[in-house]
């Protein structure tokens, strides 16, 4: 079994910088790929930045330039760094991850519960 914890959202102040960690655990071989996606009540989930174990990235319009994902292979971590936060931005970000539990497997897909950011004006 593999599971995603994220932590490190909280209440802050439009302008203001939060730092996101999502640790993968369990039965891993390894992982391609780990991204942030973020939903609001009644929105479709939305990607906010994916990283693959090659280091590629990938980032939504909304957010580049201001984000910045990041990843500690050895860690099995991945990272999501936020500056110049705006209201929009507030969300619950979900961690994603395409893990591989053996050699001979194919990749699985894995979410996170869910940290909530939000940012006040």
């Amino acid at each position: 079994q593999v599971q995603l914890v994220e932590s490190g959202g909280g209440l802050v102040q439009a302008g203001d910088s939060l730092r996101l960690s999502c640790a993968a655990s369990g039965s891993i071989f390894s992982i391609s790929a780990m991204g942030w996606y973020r939903q609001t009540p009644g929105k479709q989930r939305e990607l906010v930045a994916t990283i693959t174990m090659s280091g590629s990235t990938n980032y939504a319009d909304s957010v580049k330039g201001r984000f910045t994902i990041s990843g500690d292979n050895a860690k099995n971590t991945v990272y999501l760094q936020m500056n110049s936060l705006k209201p929009e931005d507030t969300a619950v970000y979900l961690c994603n991850a395409d893990i591989y539990y053996s050699k001979w497997s194919g990749p699985r897909n894995y979410w996170g519960q869910g940290t909530q950011v939000t940012v006040s004006s």
